[in-house]
């Protein structure tokens, strides 16, 4: 007797599909075959629809505790599961106190309980304040550690910084030591902050020059510098949301040159592009901007030649007052989990026709592995049962009724997106399905890594 068969679908192996059934018993995958006559306590017919390991998002922001009025740990991963994420790695800001030692890990821990529909774990901090901490949250069970080149200072107590050179160094020599990773947010300070200055004083706050504020040269440049220091100490690297041809040749050029070092980018770069922003408006403003068409077009090279490792959202809410007005002034950043997988799906697979085993790697297998996350992001025998089913002839328009965010706006409201996630699936235990939306109580458990 299995849990549960899946059956009639189009499985997503990392070798290509095929047509067969999958039996759950006990949250885990322990049967793949061309057909299973067993009994099940629930089966699902998945006839014409694609069924592939959920998303591993490994950069999304949830605001609790501190700031949950942004979005919390509840409403953040109902959104997840209707887009057909099952895993999460949560970032160490927004929330107050900044997740940078310990005893900050521990609330949000705390949080976390009995809140979340899908998988979580967490990241460390790294700032000016905290080098001596690094070792408690790797003892703690954080997957991986974050900083930022890019200025973000704040006044509010508790609030995450930046590094400063001395940091990124220190701190790179130490998660080396722990034998973590360090993922960065690569922009250059000083440049991006003088530009800023400069424009907001002339008068000169247009949606296209706040993306000119924030010019590729100033990606490129920290991405350079983060790869000069980690070359120096040892340390694994992760660049996270890249948004541009040129930083991907730099990151990939180091790789050749023995460096362990990954990247990503978001659907929102591939989705959007600077010359529709000022249409859209602050909603879609984030830190690096989107770029240009002509831009975006390399991206999408280097995206379809298997030069980004993975994909994810950056999904960094704000209540809506806070994207009003002068987009310089708005908060920087998209509300975007709830259309990873179907956004790109669409936008990938079916009108630039890259594989659809290449697009399951991009949202689930190498981040997986990255994070050391063995029992996650494949369909195999042994794997927890993380599975979506994906209707590739299901259309719909993105609603804000439909939005399951604490605070419902995204960049993609009115967008019609040609496919849909159906059901979404973690370790056996249906999440959601598009008839009944969320379904049953929170599930999900905390993530641990196996190095």
């Amino acid at each position: 007797m299995y849990d549960l068969i899946i059956k009639n679908g189009n499985v997503v192996f990392r070798d290509g599909v095929r047509k067969v059934d999958i039996g759950v018993k006990n949250e885990k995958i322990t049967c793949i075959a061309e057909e299973i006559t067993n009994e099940a306590k629930e089966v699902i017919d998945a006839s014409g629809q694609y069924v592939m390991p959920g998303m591993v998002d490994t950069h999304v922001h949830i605001s609790e505790p501190g700031r949950t009025e942004w979005e919390g740990f509840e409403t953040g991963s109902k959104a997840m599961a209707a887009g057909g994420t099952t895993s999460y790695v949560e970032m160490p800001l927004n929330a107050l106190p900044a997740t940078i030692n310990k005893e900050a890990l521990d609330l949000k821990l705390d949080a976390a309980v009995n809140q979340n529909y899908v998988d979580y774990g967490f990241y460390g901090g790294l700032v000016p304040e905290n080098l001596d901490k690094l070792e408690e949250l790797a003892d703690a069970g954080v997957l991986a550690f974050k900083c930022f080149l890019s200025d973000i200072t704040s006044d509010i107590p508790g609030d995450f910084t930046n590094v400063d050179d001395y940091t990124m160094y220190k701190g790179m020599q130490k998660i080396a030591e722990l034998d973590g990773i360090l993922c960065i947010h690569a922009e250059n300070p000083s440049v991006t902050s003088k530009l800023t200055e400069e424009m907001i004083k002339e008068g000169r706050t247009s949606a296209a020059e706040y993306v000119d504020s924030r010019p590729i040269f100033t990606e490129v440049d920290a991405v350079q510098r983060a790869i000069l220091f980690a070359k120096e100490t040892g340390c694994k690297l992760h660049l996270v949301h890249i948004s541009s041809s040129e930083a991907v040749q730099v990151i990939l050029k180091a790789r050749l040159e023995g460096l362990d070092v990954t990247v990503e980018s978001c659907p929102h770069y591939f989705a959007m592009t600077a010359e529709q922003v000022a249409e859209i408006g602050p909603k879609a403003k984030c830190q690096p901007p989107i770029r240009k068409a002509k831009d975006q077009a390399k991206l999408w090279d280097e995206l379809l030649n298997g030069n980004i490792d993975w994909l994810t959202s950056d999904h960094s809410p704000c209540t809506e007052d806070l994207k009003q007005g002068n987009i310089f002034e708005a908060w920087g950043g998209i509300s975007g989990v709830q259309n990873n997988v179907d956004l790109m799906f669409d936008l990938a697979v079916k009108q630039r026709g890259l594989a659809v085993e290449k697009f399951v790697d991009l949202i689930a297998f190498n981040p997986a592995g990255r994070f050391n996350l063995p029992y996650k992001g494949e369909i195999a025998v042994s794997k927890d049962a993380d599975i979506i089913l994906l209707d590739p002839n299901q259309s719909y328009v993105v609603r804000r009724e439909d939005l399951y965010y604490k605070n419902k706006h995204s960049a993609y409201e009115g967008r019609k997106i040609d496919c849909r996630v159906t059901k979404t699936i973690v370790r056996g235990n249906i999440v959601f399905d598009l008839q009944k939306g969320i379904v049953g109580k929170p599930i999900g458990k905390l993530l641990s890594a196996v190095k």
